[in-house]
């Protein structure tokens, strides 16, 4: 799968404190070989086209995909889903 890291999303990366940061770099390594992966525990937000995976039991992670294309869009504590959500 290809990825698209948008700015926003680059940006949250370096806000990330550096365990965190380690940890989704891992954890993007299971997502680009499979977005569905158990260890994820990717779930879609309702009514929408955004998706979101879990970093760690506080951090999340939100994407779109299309086609083999996964367009990475935010990443940041839990209520990152709660921003998204506003969006639409």
């Amino acid at each position: 799968m290809k990825v698209i890291f948008t700015d926003p999303f680059q940006k949250d990366y370096n806000r990330l404190p550096a365990d965190i940061q380690q940890t989704l770099d891992k954890t993007l390594k299971f997502f680009i070989l499979n977005h569905l992966h158990p260890s994820l525990r990717t779930r879609k937000l309702p009514a929408t086209n955004i998706w979101y995976a879990r970093i760690t039991r506080g951090y999340r992670f939100t994407f779109e995909i299309n086609d083999n294309l996964a367009i990475l869009r935010r990443a940041g504590s839990h209520d990152i889903l709660d921003k998204e959500r506003r969006r639409w």
